[in-house]
């Protein structure tokens, strides 16, 4: 009986990782073969894991059982290094749909909603993460204009996340202090 219900709460837990914010809405129909390829990181709402990093990216590639590689990458100035972490991502649900578990550290997952997409060509995304605590804005090239970068952000602001705490990331060449 305690072992059910360790195992319950663990799962629980772990799906209340992946959920999607209230009101946020996935972006369907999605298309994973376009998504894929690299995405440079405009703006985020910071956390310990992408602390202090600049010109971070993350890459998306399709694999052959369905999942999706994901490798994000940043390079710490302080240190002088690159830092990369690579996970797996899999659909919640359809395919069609711009929701995804990511894993980086089994058998954790977080979640990873599309809900703001260039649908047609793919070349700026605005994503959330299981609560409104977690936002990116991406971009196929490392800068966004700035008319596109306010419209997104008026957006996530209308949908309730804490865009004053948004950070814009640097995208300027590497180099060490």
């Amino acid at each position: 009986m305690r072992a059910s219900l360790l195992f319950l709460a663990l799962a629980l837990t772990l799906g209340a990782c992946t959920g999607v914010p209230t009101g946020v809405e996935p972006v369907t129909p999605f298309d994973a073969s376009r998504y894929q390829g690299q995405w440079f990181e405009i703006m985020r709402l910071d956390h310990r894991f992408e602390r202090g990093l600049t010109n971070v990216s993350a890459t998306y590639a399709l694999q052959d059982n369905g999942s999706v590689n994901v490798l994000n990458r940043g390079f710490d100035r302080k240190n002088c290094r690159w830092k990369e972490a690579n996970g797996t991502a899999q659909f919640v649900g359809d395919r069609k749909t711009g929701s995804l578990a990511v894993t980086f550290f089994w058998p954790f997952a977080g979640g990873y909603h599309v809900f703001e997409l260039d649908k047609q060509n793919y070349q700026w995304s605005m994503v959330s993460g299981p609560t409104r605590d977690y936002l990116w804005i991406l971009a196929r090239q490392p800068d966004l204009p700035q008319q596109q970068r306010m419209k997104l952000v008026g957006e996530a602001k209308r949908l309730g996340f804490p865009v004053n705490e948004l950070i814009l990331v640097d995208q300027s060449k590497p180099n060490c202090s």
